[in-house]
């Protein structure tokens, strides 16, 4: 750290020999623009000029041009700050942080906060740390905040390695580490209390080491009021934030709380446009509402764009443009403590996103560090490709299974079953139960209801387990589905509407070490190789990925008619035991607000 005091020292007295010496000049100046002031709200007619990876002033910058200084006319457009993303996952667009920013950066993203989690259930520190190598050789930023808790519910799940309090200092003290990141290991607070208080300790001991150091803490609390949420934020060190906000009366009464909600708006979860009317409505203040991913696919990057179009999509809801802008740049720069982003000022880093609609959110340029990096929706500046070590690749760690490793089964003729209920576009399940036909012992799906067998096949070598359970309104009418995404400790799972075809499409992930696979009357309809984790590919670019998951998509409704919306982002959150009511672990059916396995079968 001495040594980056020092060379922040040298670069801001250059900064002041330029402003003041009449001999020195700025390298660009970006001329006649509307500038955004994410500070004060305005917008006004003025100058940026920049010498290196710094803004030097925003105004008259006239005295500054010289003969070397490129000068860039953005009369007419508006000159904002580069956008944050506080809160995604790279693996659950399935890229590599380097197709990912391929992607984001011609939207005018130039900081990521990523949440490496789900890679860190499969591979644990190594896996994580590999992740945070590749971000340092980007030039956007890219910083992460780590769990402190993996899994998030042991017990009731089984992950590839185990994350802890212990493995903080290891983590945290890397520079590009931020924090740690969602605390979802407390998000169950009444349940966790009474049935694992020593995940609390672990988790207190976490923060106590991130506070004292300096980082951040990210919240998960997904339904949370009155006393459990209180809980909650001091599990966090009382400085937390939550993306998991649902409802207009979740937000208000964590915004007065002092949490900063971050107002997630990605593929298959949206949550903005309720939790604005805290704000349309009641008139709340705007400065801790943050927007973020949290989850999106490359097709929605390429078509829409990243935050710029979560900005876009705010407007809509009625909110000023400067202010929606304020939920991408200055209040999570405030949330984090970041001194360098969020504003245009002296100083600041000279990440900026050239607009030319501000409420269609149209990027003409963008600037990273002072470097036009993309114009037009096209990148100026080379990324490369990045492949990652053998090391996180060779993550499925089981054989092939067989046909009646996925029976369910129970006796008679006719059974009551349980089933996880769909809610569409939203991580949160429901909880019903269906009476399903019995044939020669195995209980049937029934198409008639929209109720299907869903499982999840253990695949870090560790237990062999297959939790068994059954799914209504995925609206699958043929074949099946499997994966090796499955949130949060990315084991196996499918569903289908025979078990024909489940099986087939397991064993075809596990060929492929990861991986989505489709099949249909025992044939390969489509497939996706993920061999990095079984989460992200490194083989294909962005845009590649992005057509092969449109494809899919297509096969997946018109060769096996299922409509639901991101049908395998949705497949892959009914595993995620921390958010209610009843989800599919490897261990079985999970009642998420009793903390307990309950049987599919109810009689």
């Amino acid at each position: 750290m001495q040594a980056e005091n020092i060379k922040q020292a040298i670069q801001w007295r250059k900064l002041i020999d330029v402003l003041l010496d009449s001999n020195q000049f700025a390298d660009l100046v970006l001329k006649d623009g509307f500038v955004i002031n994410t500070i004060t709200r305005e917008i006004y007619e003025a100058d940026v000029a920049i010498k290196g990876e710094h803004i030097l002033m925003v105004g008259d910058a006239s005295e500054l041009i010289g003969s070397r200084t490129k000068v860039v006319d953005v009369r007419g457009k508006f000159i904002s700050p580069g956008f944050i993303d506080s809160h995604m996952h790279f693996e659950s667009a399935m890229l590599t942080c380097t197709e990912f920013s391929r992607l984001s950066i011609p939207t005018g993203t130039t900081t990521i906060v990523a949440d490496p989690h789900e890679i860190g259930n499969v591979l644990g520190v190594h896996g994580m740390q590999e992740m945070i190598k590749e971000a340092k050789t980007l030039p956007n930023q890219i910083y992460f905040t780590v769990p402190a808790a993996v899994p998030d519910a042991p017990g009731l799940e089984t992950a590839g390695f185990e994350v802890n309090s212990k493995h903080m200092a290891e983590l945290l003290n890397d520079p590009y580490v931020q924090g740690i990141g969602e605390i979802q290991s407390f998000s169950n607070i009444q349940p966790v209390y009474e049935n694992a208080p020593e995940l609390i300790d672990d988790l207190v001991a976490a923060v106590s080491y991130a506070n004292s150091i300096g980082k951040t803490v990210e919240g998960n609390a997904p339904g949370l009021f009155g006393k459990e949420l209180a809980a909650h934020i001091i599990s966090g060190g009382t400085h937390v934030s939550c993306h998991e906000t649902t409802t207009k009366e979740e937000m208000m009464e964590k915004l007065r709380y002092g949490i900063s909600v971050f107002m997630r708006e990605g593929s298959s979860q949206r949550n903005m446009a309720e939790c604005i009317r805290a704000i349309t409505e009641e008139g709340m203040d705007s400065r801790r509402a943050i927007l973020v991913s949290d989850d999106m696919v490359p097709e929605d990057l390429l078509k829409d764009g990243h935050m710029n179009d979560i900005v876009r999509r705010t407007i809509a809801q009625g909110i000023d443009p400067v202010e929606a802008i304020q939920m991408a740049t200055i209040n999570p720069a405030t949330h984090f403590g970041f001194k360098d982003v969020g504003l245009l000022a002296p100083g600041k880093r000279a990440n900026i996103a050239v607009i030319d609609d501000l409420n269609e959110m149209t990027i003409h340029q963008v600037y990273l560090n002072g470097v036009l990096a993309a114009e037009k929706g096209e990148l100026t500046i080379e990324l490369g490709t990045y492949t990652y070590p053998e090391s996180v690749k060779k993550s499925v760690k089981r054989g092939p299974v067989r046909l009646e490793d996925l029976h369910i089964q129970a006796s008679g003729s006719r059974a009551r079953v349980r089933a996880i209920v769909a809610i569409p576009d939203q991580n949160l399940t429901g909880a019903d139960e269906f009476d399903l036909n019995v044939s020669n012992g195995v209980v049937q799906p029934c198409l008639q209801q929209d109720v299907l067998p869903v499982l999840v096949v253990e695949r870090h070598g560790r237990t062999g387990n297959i939790g068994k359970a059954f799914l209504n309104g995925f609206k699958l009418q043929s074949g099946a589905i499997a994966e090796s995404v499955a949130h949060d400790t990315h084991n196996i799972i499918v569903t289908g509407t025979n078990y024909e075809d489940m099986v087939t499409a397991v064993n075809r992930v596990i060929a492929m070490d990861g991986g989505i696979a489709m099949i249909k009357d025992g044939k390969v309809v489509g497939d996706l190789p993920l061999r990095v984790g079984g989460l992200i590919t490194d083989e294909l670019s962005g845009k590649e990925v992005s057509e092969k998951i449109a494809e899919l998509t297509r096969l997946a409704k018109d060769e096996l008619g299922c409509s639901i919306h991101v049908p395998f982002m949705h497949l892959s959150f009914w595993s995620l035991v921390t958010s209610p009511e009843w989800k599919i672990t490897d261990m079985g059916l999970i009642d998420v607000d009793k903390f307990e396995i309950l049987s599919p079968v109810v009689k």
